[in-house]
């Protein structure tokens, strides 16, 4: 009785068991989740910060969003998990709950807009290329970014409110690391049909649309790119778009594995292995970006190389000063 708020029928707090079946392992699972996360957030703050004013093409500032967006999704969820892991910290207050099911939500349609925006971007560069100057322009990308921030929030704070309408006065029990949509909805104590129904809805028009548009994008693309006379363009076009590729497989095949396991193959899949997906979708995509794009992207790898080598310079002289001053006479 003192778990439960009466008044609103919601819990006062959910206890998140991490990854059910893995419990004994949950010490060893910490340290690569902990190296995953801290190489992402080293990479993605090196390409939020470590690039300067000669990389501020489109291409560059649109990685720099997703960069730092990438910071932020795997910031919602890897620091509770690691506590879960750590010191056995399964609380999360209700409203905690809701505002980390919103923002993990809302930040992976925003990284989806951007994929879909990078996509639109390389069809431009590769298939109209004399338009691409006046066509991607910075107001274009002021636009692009306004736009995915404001049908994100459309979209998932519905879904947020549709949670929150519901009792739950059973068990507050979630077999998971985090607030997934669908894992604190089985929790309500109500029909949660309308909730299943938004939620494959959001996800259509979201993410799933998205996905189309880019698979049509890279169709365009690849039919302009074969139409090319020279194999040295052909080969140069080809890897302007494979990093993008790379990424966009990356998150989008995890993501959706979880979506659909979660709704259509409870029982066939061990509980263990969707919701391990579920957690290596929002922390190894933000890992692999920036590494994908630095090793294949040369602007970037000239960049940082040249602004590790002036730091160690500058470093180096102020150690060779500082010796200089305390020699003795």
């Amino acid at each position: 009785m003192e778990m439960l708020n009466m008044t609103a029928f919601h819990p006062d707090y959910f206890l998140l068991m991490g990854i059910p079946g893995l419990e004994e392992s949950h010490l060893l699972l910490s340290i690569p989740f902990c190296i995953m996360y801290v190489t992402a957030l080293l990479g993605n703050s090196i390409l939020v910060i470590g690039t300067n004013k000669s990389l501020q093409q489109p291409m560059y500032l649109f990685l720099k969003m997703l960069a730092a967006c990438d910071i932020l999704l795997s910031s919602t969820t890897v620091p509770k998990t690691l506590c879960i892991f750590w010191f056995s910290s399964h609380e999360i207050l209700f409203d905690c709950c809701l505002i980390q099911l919103f923002f993990i939500h809302y930040l992976f349609v925003i990284e989806s807009s951007i994929l879909l925006t990078m996509a639109y971007d390389r069809y431009i560069a590769i298939c109209s290329p004399l338009s691409y100057t006046t066509i991607i322009t910075s107001s274009f990308i002021r636009k692009a970014t306004l736009i995915a921030i404001i049908r994100a929030f459309c979209i998932i704070t519905p879904l947020v409110l549709l949670l929150n309408r519901l009792p739950y006065s059973g068990s507050n029990v979630i077999a998971h690391t985090y607030c997934e949509h669908i894992a604190v909805a089985h929790r309500a104590t109500a029909d949660i049909t309308v909730n299943s129904v938004y939620g494959l809805a959001a996800a259509f028009s979201s993410t799933g649309v998205d996905l189309i548009l880019i698979a049509v994008s890279y169709g365009v693309i690849i039919q302009t790119v074969l139409r090319l006379p020279s194999s040295e363009a052909r080969s140069k076009a080809f890897n302007t778009s494979m990093s993008h590729v790379c990424v966009i497989i990356l998150f989008y095949i995890p993501a959706f594995f979880s979506f659909i396991a979660h709704r259509v193959a409870q029982g066939k899949i061990p509980p263990s292995a969707y919701i391990m997906v579920a957690n290596l979708y929002v922390i190894i995509p933000p890992m692999m970006n920036p590494i994908i794009y630095g090793i294949r992207t040369r602007e970037i790898r000239h960049r940082l190389a040249a602004t590790l080598c002036k730091n160690m310079r500058k470093n180096s002289f102020s150690v060779f000063s500082v010796g200089q001053k305390i020699r003795p006479f």
